[in-house]
This record gives structure tokens, sequence and C-alpha cells, in this order.
């Protein structure tokens, strides 16, 4: 068991130190051309009121994140508490900002211990959801493809390879859970007759993984469902894009011809691809990527650029870990007021039995 750990704890270990050193390449990248003094001074005369207003918006988005996820959980479970969702949502990315990837564990994890259902399905729900961004984000980047005024794939070569690439796995991804939803009891038993011959307990525990696991997989079903998971993606869509205008308004760039709702668009979904490589709540990859658009894009300055996705990332960032430690606490408060286990980064992870 010990050396199990060990091996567990080292190979943490090595994929920290991987993300960060993708993290430094990345920065040095972003930052190579910037004057980081220039680009502070603009960031000190930010507009409070524009601040505020992103702020607001920030929280509005992941609220309204939180209710697409009660929306795919209904078939699960009904009555899931909005506080324990946006504490488990909040927490997940908190950690994420962290060490990328595990927080989508931890926030399925926290949200199953609270409602006191199944780990695997709750994770099932959350890899059904971040597919759901990941379409989601394709259909938005072609909409800046068709909106850009020029040919947005000569001026960032990387991007339709990308998109052909991301749409193939995804594509593949997602028939692949279709085919298991609907083809559950034949896979299910295949597999258990595959594993029974060499160990009954294994193949029992995988029965009921795999159970769980299609659970959530098959949350997202019935028109009702599906349409107001639709709506609702497009709606957390739109709000992204309108942080990212907002973005402009707390430099005081708003005036300039080029900020618009439009360059907006173009700025966020680009930009998201820089959340999805694996570094610590995208730093260095997110900042390359924004300066890249922005320069090239649209000719802003390496200066304005640099002070842009400095602050739109800090915010962030800083927003995300203090959501996590506050809602954990209320979350675990009201756990207690109602007689509840109460539940930390450690407690949460062991063994539901």
């Amino acid at each position: 068991m010990t050396s199990v750990n060990k091996n567990s704890d080292g190979g943490k270990l090595k994929g920290a130190i991987i993300s960060l050193a993708i993290a430094a390449v990345f920065l040095a990248l972003a930052f190579r051309n910037v004057n980081l003094a220039e680009a502070f001074a603009l960031m000190r005369n930010v507009s409070f009121f524009w601040l505020a207003v992103f702020v607001i918006v920030f929280l509005l988005t992941n609220y309204v994140r939180v209710l697409r996820w009660k929306l795919i959980l209904t078939n699960v479970k009904k009555d899931v508490s909005l506080t324990n969702l946006f504490a488990a949502s909040m927490i997940g990315y908190g950690v994420n900002s962290l060490i990328p990837r595990l927080g989508e564990i931890y926030r399925a994890f926290f949200l199953g211990k609270w409602e006191g259902l199944s780990r695997t399905s709750m994770f099932g729900t959350v890899i059904m959801e971040r597919l759901i961004d990941i379409i989601a984000l394709f259909l938005s980047v072609l909409i800046s493809v068709i909106i850009y005024e020029g040919d947005i794939y000569v001026q960032v070569p990387w991007l339709e390879t990308t998109l052909v690439t991301g749409g193939i796995i995804s594509g593949v991804f997602l028939f692949g859970i279709i085919f298991l939803v609907l083809k559950e009891k034949k896979t299910k038993d295949f597999l258990i007759r595959l594993t029974d011959k060499f160990s009954h307990r294994f193949a029992e525990k995988l029965k009921e993984f795999f159970v769980s696991l299609i659970e959530g997989f098959a949350s997202v079903k019935g028109s009702k469902n599906i349409i107001g998971v639709i709506f609702l993606t497009v709606v957390i869509m739109l709000l992204y894009g309108l942080n990212s205008l907002i973005a402009f308004y707390m430099l005081g760039l708003q005036d300039l011809p080029s900020v618009n709702y439009s360059t907006a668009w173009i700025i966020m979904t680009i930009s998201a691809f820089g959340i999805v490589i694996p570094t610590p709540g995208g730093i260095g990859s997110y900042h390359a990527i924004v300066i890249f658009v922005l320069t090239t894009l649209f000719g802003f300055s390496n200066n304005v650029s640099a002070a842009y996705a400095i602050l739109t990332h800090l915010i962030s960032y800083v927003g995300f870990i203090l959501l996590a430690v506050i809602f954990l606490f209320i979350a675990n408060k009201r756990q207690a007021k109602l007689g509840l286990p109460t539940h930390n980064f450690w407690s949460v992870l062991k063994n539901e039995n």
C-alpha cells in the first residue's frame, strides 16, 4: 500500500512539475515583447465601476453554469441543492486553478458526498457537461470565423487544424457515449464476462462503476431537458462574450473603433483554447493566446494586450480560489445545520462504503 501511495504521489508531483513547466514556457512567449511596467500602469487606472460590472457578470455566468448542471442532474435527482451545486462547482474551478483537471474530480466527489449520490455518477455528469462545453466552443469559434473581417485561418494558422482535430475527437467521444448508453446492458455483460474470468470481486466492482457512470452519461435526456441545456449553454457563451467586452471598458478602451461585441466574441472563443491547455488555471497559455489575438487580429499594442490578459485572468483566477474557500464553508455549514456530514479535501476522497 505504501509503495502504491508513493508512486501515486510521485506521479502527481511529476504532473505538477510538467504543468508548471508548460506554464513557464507560455509566460515567456506571452511577455517576451511586453513592457510589464507599462502594462501594470494601464491596469492601475482601471475603472472600478466596470470592474464591479465585470465581477457581477462573472458571478452570473457561473450561476447559469450551476443552473445548467442542476438541469442535467434532474434525471438523477430532482431536488439537488443549489448551494451544494455552486459550492462544488467553485471548488472544482478553484482546484483547477492550482492543479489542472483535478478540480473535475473534486467537484464530482464533493457533490456526491453532500447529496448522497454516487460519485462515479456525478463524474459522468461532469464529463457530459465538459463535452457540451467543448461542442459549444467549437461552434462559437466557427461563428468567429464567419464574423471576422478577413481570413482568420491565415492569421491564426493553428486554428483550422485544432478545430478539425478537436471536432473529430469530440465526435468520436460523443458517439462513444451514445453507444454505451444505448447498448448499456450488452456492454456491461461483456465487461463482466471478460473480467469475471480473472476476478469475481473486480467484475462486481466494475459493474457498479459502469452502471453509475452510464447513469451520469444518460442524465441529458428528454426533449425538455435537452432544449433547456442548449438554451442555458447559449446564455453562458453570450455572457462570456459580454465579459470579454466589459474588460475593454475596465481599461478605458471603449471608444476605440475596433472595440465591439464581435471583437469580444472572437477574443473569448479563441482565448478559451488557452484554458484547455493543461496549465494551472490557464496561466501562461491564456495570456499568450489573448495577447496574440489582440495584436495579430485587431492591431492592439503588446502592452495594452498584456494588460487585458493579466487583468481578466487575475480576476477569474483569484475569484475562483476565493469562492472555493467561501462556498466550502457555506455548504458545510448548511450540512451541519441539517445534521448531515461535513467534508473537506481529504474526507471527500474516501471510499463511499
